[in-house]
């Protein structure tokens, strides 16, 4: 990759989500790329302070931040007198920075990275003329890709399936005993079948499919007297209300546990802490929380009507079902914690996933797209 490539982002370090995890994994791959081809890289942040840089990700002379200061960001990256050989947009909000860059360096080529809710659904002019003028689109699941053609006509030609990866720095387990300090925090022994679900808690995206789990755990509370539902996530104050609700309609106070947000450092351990992960969501555009759990020998439910397929390589690492039946879901459930997990079952999907969602697989396909 002896070419120079900008990765233009809104935000990367200074929250943590989904598409930041992602961008924190592409960058650091295209920044090893970089050197490995004597090429040069660099990572453009609107909304991150310069402050904000993890610094195992990328070096500090491959970052910049514009701390909110978008106007700054939009000026610099059009006006830039040495313009790279490729721009990635990390986000369709981008569109209007890299059409800039089209019109006035039209040999740059440039690509966008689409993931899932913000582009399938409809788009402004601007974004829509983006796509036009794009080199590459990269989606990160099939069916993010097959929604990019049906919604928005994007050319088969340039628009390219490229999976996520697990966090190179991810702490991964090596051995599969559930954590003490979680035990003990929240009153466990290791006997009790625990579910559990981490996502965003929002009043505004209610596709997650946690209300189901929480009345499916009505169901299979007596066939499993001990089990727990630990959901976790950052939630605003009318989707606690509603979840709240919801426990006391389903009778469920004693089994399900309400965490808010947990620190990314402590991750690894919820995953060592559960039986089984589940999110039957229906709008994931890839759901890396799926391959993080996988990374620590978690098992793992998700929907089938998104991108989430591909996250469990279509039911090889996983298993996928219908997001609104409440019956499939129990009984799934049940089959999972029937069959108790064990350290070598653990061992075994942890190996599956990481023979598939690795950064040196990751970056390969990166080399290959950049090379054509």
């Amino acid at each position: 990759m002896s070419k120079k490539v900008i990765l233009f982002t809104l935000q990367t370090f200074s929250t943590t989500g989904g598409i930041q995890k992602m961008t924190r994994t592409l960058g650091h791959s295209l920044q090893q790329l970089a050197k490995t081809n004597k090429g040069n890289f660099e990572l453009w942040s609107a909304y991150d302070k310069q402050t904000d840089l993890m610094p195992q990700y990328l070096q500090a002379n491959a970052f910049k931040g514009f701390g909110v200061n978008r106007v700054n960001f939009a000026f610099k990256a059009v006006s830039k007198s040495t313009m790279p050989d490729v721009i990635i947009l990390s986000h369709i909000n981008l569109a209007s920075v890299g059409l800039f860059i089209k019109l006035v360096h039209p040999k740059c080529k440039v690509w966008l990275i689409a993931h899932g809710i913000e582009v399938w659904r409809p788009l402004s002019f601007v974004k829509k003329y983006l796509l036009k003028r794009c080199d590459k689109v990269i989606c990160v699941s099939n069916f993010t890709r097959e929604q990019m053609l049906k919604r928005h006509s994007v050319s088969a030609d340039i628009c390219r399936v490229l999976n996520n990866a697990i966090d190179p720095f991810m702490k991964l387990p090596v051995t599969f005993e559930k954590p003490k300090h979680l035990l003990e925090r929240y009153k466990l022994t290791t006997n009790q079948p625990v579910i559990f679900t981490l996502t965003r808690l929002a009043s505004t995206e209610q596709y997650k499919g946690y209300e189901h789990v929480i009345e499916a755990i009505s169901n299979l509370k007596q066939h499993f007297p001990g089990i727990k539902y630990i959901l976790s996530g950052k939630y605003d104050t009318k989707e606690e209300d509603r979840i709240k609700k919801l426990i006391i309609h389903h009778n469920v106070a004693e089994q399900v546990i309400l965490t808010g947000f947990i620190e990314e450092a402590e991750l690894t351990d919820y995953f060592l802490l559960a039986d089984l992960f589940v999110l039957p969501s229906k709008k994931e555009g890839f759901g890396i929380v799926f391959i993080e759990a996988l990374a620590c020998g978690l098992p793992v439910i998700c929907g089938n009507a998104d991108g989430s397929i591909d996250a469990i390589r279509n039911g090889e690492l996983g298993h996928a079902i219908n997001a609104d039946d409440t019956c499939e879901l129990s009984k799934c459930i049940t089959e999972y914690l029937e069959s108790p997990l064990t350290a070598v079952k653990r061992k075994q999907l942890q190996k599956q996933c990481l023979s598939h969602f690795n950064e040196i697989d990751y970056m390969q396909k990166l080399q290959l797209l950049l090379n054509e």
